[in-house]
């Protein structure tokens, strides 16, 4: 560990196995932001500007914005007060699209680094500022600790001194005690993983902001956004602030997730992670650079070492929990429209996919079949023979999910006559306002008051309701949506209140404007905390209330980290057009990264009217979903297979039976998941961290390391470009194999920038699908659905490698029990093939039964 000023150490850790394996101890590299300003420095804004020339020394690149508000036009006079740059468009040079015209001095006060112990597992030291900033409330004395918590992972936490702030109730495990070092730089490369000395630090009450460059541009996750997979840093600013909006580039969406992976230019991957719940943003800048704002909290900073990108996603759950293992019902087609009308409807178009015979394992209805759209009811009159639908359901080896719970509660029924609401108000289960009365909002009920999903008394009220309704409707899967929380009133039937949590001195660049914009407001009360620190964790603390027993089978649309424990994810109301299929790629494989690999979109698109040749190829492209499910809106045509001709309903049909045929595959592979944090749908830089080529693909994907899938995700063409890296691919339905010139080139690159982009034929009828050299994948004969299924013979596909061998894996148990793994009650089998006397180059597949 080393001090910034002049290099002297500050302390001497022991050598470490992981020191010896690639650590680098200094300060300057992730700290810096905290101890390189010596503050013998006289306030500019006390003795005149920055100088011209010192500003306009500073890069475009490397300004760092002084002046984020959005609502305000940012004057020189404006800035110089902050005692910053003030360079306009027409002093800088080249492309000024983005880059801040105040920005921060090389010398802008900050904190500086006092005292500092050895700890056990690190060091804990004090940071003072002598100069004020000029967000209110500045917060002079900071407590700095730093551990090694275990050989790839560094916590770096920065909190108030003196008083309790806001911090995030995420239970991380416990590990050994050793002494392990602070790595900022790796020893092996020399890359710098963090670098804070670019841009001041600041800790005020409301306002929290640190930078940091970063060692490349290939930066994901950062979500919940619609993007590519790999973010543009070209002055781009991410918010996060969960909010019900249909998916929207730009927006901020229904969840919330701080982490990041980037990859570094050697190929190594390293993750970061902000455990903080309040509003912030994150302004990404082509230096390339990144800057934290958050206007609550802590900073609390995870950094995952990896160096592959697998490990750096195992190590970030870890931290925040592995996800949960879904039942294997589950990972069947699932069908649900907003629009049935009636449970009779429902049940023909169940009975229209059994005539067919086209795989399905769960129906679902969304809020029509409720009484006037209240929790917890059901229309007698239109959904009377719900409770005979589902006894059918389960009849035939099929489930039944329902969006059971919006998280409103109505509140305008007569005393006594809706006991969710009358038994809430009698617990004191819901969210107050200011006054201690529950605040009342809107949603699909009219007024409606909100859970508090912090308040323990609340879970075992939710828990009574859903067994109370599971009486009546015995269902299988719950749906939980609106739970941002939605408000359709912005804030409550009476206003917010003007204090300092509705109305902070910063609000980042959340949609509307202001905080409590279809929300409730930030100053009510919960049992934790106030909504201001709790806003983005309302969906996960719903889905952690909901959970039953067996394993359950959980959707959500709000999503925070270590949902993935309770919950799976579906992308929100989408809407049918080619352009909404093709950003579900880069939203699955985000959800990959942030622990939720139970994630998939809504099949052919849920707002708008599909056409044969989009669904089709949805359905196709929807089938390799982790989650798949086709759903869609009140009042636009069916787009369930059925409702197709016999050409499309056959092509949907086939693609259903190909994912049925995999089922053991993928369920072994969420077994992983579930064991050790691994991914399910895989980006290909995941497999080929050297192939610089993989690194910006989000439109091709993998099943875990051995199934390739290149969907066609444009209109009127029968072909598809797809890029193969490096190695041995067999075509998935002919069993021969793909020949790549990169595999037969006797100049290949050593690093493996030897993949190709080929055209294939991609008919209307067909998804191209390639195993991948050294791969057995276990597969078995579909049936109608999964219980069917699981009964029929299995068989092994083999793609042997230029080695002429390969290895596979099948977990299998009996697809519900809550912790079957834990009880021994599973069988888990390794499948190794080796094929003597056959020539690298020359292997085909190899067929077990």
């Amino acid at each position: 560990l080393y001090d910034n000023v002049d290099g002297r150490p500050l302390c001497h850790q022991k050598l470490s196995a992981w020191w010896l394996g690639g650590g680098l101890l200094m300060v300057a590299a992730l700290l810096s932001g905290v101890t390189v300003w010596v503050l013998g420095q006289i306030w500019w804004s006390q003795h005149g500007t920055p100088p011209l020339a010192k500003c306009v020394s500073i890069p475009e690149d490397l300004r760092f914005d002084c002046y984020p508000e959005r609502n305000t036009v940012v004057t020189q006079e404006l800035c110089e007060a902050r005692g910053c740059c003030f360079v306009d468009s027409e002093q800088s040079s080249g492309s000024t699209n983005g880059v801040p015209w105040c920005f921060y001095p090389p010398d802008f006060p900050s904190y500086t680094l006092g005292s500092v112990n050895e700890t056990e597992l690190g060091l804990v030291g004090f940071l003072t500022r002598k100069a004020k900033a000029y967000y209110p409330k500045d917060i002079e004395k900071l407590q700095l600790s730093v551990e090694f918590e275990t050989d790839t992972r560094l916590h770096v936490k920065i909190t108030d001194a003196t008083s309790p702030r806001n911090e995030v109730p995420l239970e991380v495990p416990p590990f050994s005690k050793e002494p392990f070092g602070l790595i900022v730089k790796r020893k092996t490369s020399g890359t710098v993983l963090l670098n804070t000395t670019m841009a001041p630090l600041f800790f005020a009450d409301q306002f929290l902001q640190i930078s940091t460059l970063l060692p490349s541009s290939y930066l994901y996750g950062l979500g919940e956004h619609r993007s590519n997979f790999l973010h543009s840093l070209e002055w781009n600013t991410l918010t996060f602030w969960a909010r019900d909006v249909p998916p929207t580039e730009s927006f901020n969406l229904y969840g919330v997730h701080p982490f990041y992976l980037v990859m570094e230019k050697t190929g190594a991957a390293h993750g970061v992670f902000l455990l903080n719940s309040n509003a912030m943003e994150v302004a990404l800048q082509p230096a390339p650079a990144l800057t934290w704002r958050t206007i609550g909290g802590v900073l609390d900073f995870y950094i995952f070492l990896g160096p592959d990108p697998n490990l750096v996603v195992q190590q970030y759950q870890q931290v925040i929990g592995f996800p949960a293992m879904p039942p294997y019902w589950g990972l069947g087609f699932h069908l649900c429209r907003w629009g049935y009308g009636s449970s009779n409807e429902t049940w023909e178009t169940v009975k229209a996919m059994r005539n067919f015979q086209i795989p399905q394992d769960a129906q679902w209805n969304d809020i029509d079949y409720m009484e006037g759209y209240r929790d917890f009811t059901v229309d007698s009159q239109k959904f009377g023979a719900l409770p005979q639908m589902v006894e059918d359901l389960h009849k035939h080896g099929q489930y039944y999910v329902m969006i059971l719970v919006d998280p409103g509660i109505s509140s305008t029924q007569p005393p006594g006559s809706y006991w969710p609401y009358d038994e809430g108000l009698k617990r004191g289960v819901f969210i107050n306002n200011t006054q201690g009365e529950p605040l009342i909002g809107k949603v699909w009920p009219g007024l409606t008051a909100y859970p508090d999903f912090s308040n323990p008394d609340t879970h075992q009220w939710w828990l009574e309701n859903l067994n109370r309704f599971h009486s009546i409707v015995p269902f299988d899967g719950i749906w939980i949506d609106m739970n941002e929380p939605s408000d359709f009133m912005d804030g409550s039937s009476e206003g917010c209140s003007q204090g300092k949590l509705d109305n902070p001195p910063y609000v980042p660049a959340v949609l509307g404007g202001f905080l409590s914009a279809k929300t409730i407001c930030t100053s009510s009360r919960q049992s934790t905390s106030a909504h201001y620190n709790l806003h983005n964790l309302y969906g996960l603390m719903e889905a952690k209330a909901t959970a039953r027993e067996k394993r359950p089978f959980i959707i959500s649309r709000s999503t925070f980290p270590s949902q993935g424990k309770y919950s799976g994810h579906w992308l929100g109301d989408n809407r049918s057009s080619w352009k909404d299929m093709a950003w579900s790629i880069p939203g699955m494989l985000s959800f990959s990264l942030f622990g939720i690999p139970l994630v998939g979109a809504d099949i052919c698109g849920f707002s708008g009217s599909t056409s044969e040749e989009l669904c089709t190829r949805w359905m196709q492209l929807g089938a390799f979903y982790p989650f798949s499910r086709n759903h869609n809106t009140q009042d636009e045509k069916a787009q369930d297979p059925p409702a197709f001709s016999p050409a499309a309903r056959t092509t949907m049909k086939e693609a259903l039976e190909i994912r049925y045929s995999l089922l053991p595959y993928l369920y072994s592979l969420f077994h992983r998941a579930h064991l050790q944090g691994d991914t399910v749908a895989r980006p290909l830089f995941f497999e080929f961290p050297k192939d610089v080529a993989t690194y910006s693909i989000d439109k091709q994907f993998l099943w875990g390391r051995g199934l390739l899938v290149t969907p066609v995700l444009d209109p009127g063409v029968d072909w598809v470009v797809g890029y193969f890296p490096r190695g041995l691919w067999y075509d998935y339905y002919t069993v021969r194999l793909l020949w790549s010139i990169s595999v037969l080139c006797p100049n290949c690159d050593p690093l493996g920038h030897s993949g190709e982009n080929l055209k294939m034929a991609a008919p209307l009828d067909h998804i191209n699908l390639h195993i991948r050299e050294g791969t057995i994948l276990p597969t078995q004969k579909p049936g109608c659905c999964t219980v069917i299924s699981r009964g029929n013979p299995m068989r092994l596909i083999a793609a042997l490698s230029q080695n002429a061998n390969a290895w596979g894996d099948l977990y299998w148990d009996d697809g519900e029990s809550l912790d079957a793994f834990a009880k021994g009650d599973y069988s888990y089998l390794v499948f190794n093939v080796t094929q003597v006397g056959r020539r690298a180059g020359s292997s085909a597949l190899y067929y077990s039964t």
